[in-house]
């Protein structure tokens, strides 16, 4: 749905994080009776999922009774600079979640091992998707094992919307913004859209250019037009930013300024915000929640921009092997066994991911409920296009600081939408033009 970059912290803070997230330094070897603890650090972290991924670490114990597993889940909104810090400080950490966002920089910096030897004679690749397995070694190296895929879909609540007066979810950007606003302030506590002003707000200001320049994105890199200039450079860009924008203005709670994941998520989840934009895990998160039920909520398709089109970007993340660990053998392991069939399907159906397993998306799960969003965007791929976003490159997180930190200058009227997306254009020109990889 985070590249080559200076770590801010320096060696020490790095050394210090290492030991308050592991709870331990270089006593992961070989413990009593031979066996190995493997350190294995999570990043897109929740209480449903962690206690999800613990009950498979268990089978996988039981299975294994010489490989131990010590599961590090950091808060998600910090979980990726501190995976970076223990990277970096080559120790406390065997296996960890790699994302499409995060495998360019951790594999240029050479702190991911490459599983292809490992992996080359794997069973379990007869279980994958081609799309699977495509995402799994297109990195240069088989850096990560897809754990499954994530795909952006509209969060609503049908209560809501059919107290303002409409009979359906919004389809465009035009119209979210307006059933949002009408929703703003109709009850007490009772906000439009979960607007995401903090960490990683530049990824759903960047759907919406997406999906206003729809027509001529270049669908192998979903930043830049089919004529070779970046979308930000387009006219229809500043059209999309302004409706973006105005959504924070018109239809969020001010404290939005500063939401990420976790508070977006929470704001819905706590009933008190009409729509969210999110990945399909959220599904599993709100099947939790008490403050809402699962009548009153469900999901849209994506929005779509003025020409009735939206991009939907490719999106995964999975398990891999940091170069430093002293227990690859097992770490092999432990990942084979999270990427079989069996262990796989239990996390994705769990966490609400699309599935990497062949014909797991045909089950009657996928069928049924919020995740009839999917279903109706895999069906219309010519309004729902597939296209991959740069997240590739080396210089991705730094990208992710400059544009989030763009965007809060935005919000405090520190800088137009017009500067803002002149040097995003700038950026990504420069970058291209310079050959980065």
């Amino acid at each position: 749905m985070k590249f080559t970059r200076k770590v801010a912290a320096g060696v020490g803070v790095a050394l210090a994080c290492v030991t308050v997230l592991a709870g331990c330094s270089d006593d992961s070897g070989s413990g009593s009776g031979g066996t190995v603890t493997l350190q294995m650090v999570e990043s897109l972290t929740n209480p449903a999922r962690t206690t999800l991924l613990k009950s498979i670490l268990s089978d996988f114990e039981k299975a294994h009774p010489t490989i131990k597993v010590e599961l590090v889940s950091p808060p998600t909104d910090q979980a990726d600079n501190k995976i970076q810090q223990m990277l970096q400080a080559g120790s406390g950490i065997d296996v960890l979640e790699v994302r499409d966002l995060t495998v360019g920089p951790f594999s240029t910096n050479k702190w991911l091992y490459d599983m292809t030897a490992d992996m080359k004679d794997w069973a379990g690749w007869a279980d994958f998707t081609d799309n699977a397995k495509a995402v799994s070694t297109t990195s240069g190296g088989t850096y990560f094992i897809s754990s499954g895929f994530y795909g952006i879909s509209l969060f609503y609540r049908k209560d809501l919307i059919q107290k303002a007066g409409f009979s359906e979810p919004p389809d465009s950007w035009d119209d979210l913004l307006t059933q949002a606003t009408k929703i703003q302030g109709s009850a007490p506590n009772t906000y439009g859209y979960a607007f995401r002003g903090g960490k990683n707000g530049y990824t759903n200001i960047t759907l919406a250019i997406e999906a206003y320049t729809a027509d001529d994105i270049d669908l192998s890199n979903a930043y830049r037009l089919k004529n070779g200039s970046s979308m930000f450079a387009d006219p229809r860009a500043l059209a999309a930013t302004k409706a973006y924008l105005n959504l924070f203005t018109n239809a969020s709670p001010p404290s939005a300024v500063a939401w990420g994941y976790p508070e977006m998520v929470e704001g819905f989840s706590n009933g008190s915000v009409a729509f969210l934009l999110q990945d399909p895990e959220v599904i599993a998160t709100l099947a939790q929640s008490t403050a809402i039920t699962k009548e009153q909520w469900t999901t849209a398709p994506m929005p779509v921009g003025p020409t009735g089109k939206s991009i939907q970007p490719i999106a995964t993340g999975g398990w891999g092997i940091a170069a430093a660990s002293t227990h690859k053998p097992e770490a092999v392991k432990l990942i084979q066994y999270l990427s079989s069939a069996d262990a796989s399907l239990k996390f994705t159906q769990g966490n609400s991911m699309v599935p990497v397993i062949r014909g797991a998306d045909k089950g009657d799960l996928y069928k049924t409920g919020p995740w009839q969003s999917y279903l109706t965007m895999n069906a219309a791929p010519t309004k729902y296009i597939s296209a991959s976003q740069p997240r590739g490159v080396s210089w991705w997180t730094d990208w992710g600081t400059k544009a989030d930190a763009d965007i809060q200058s935005v919000l405090i009227n520190k800088m137009t939408p017009e500067q803002l997306l002149a040097g995003w254009d700038k950026y990504w020109t420069d970058k291209w033009a310079s050959g980065a990889k």
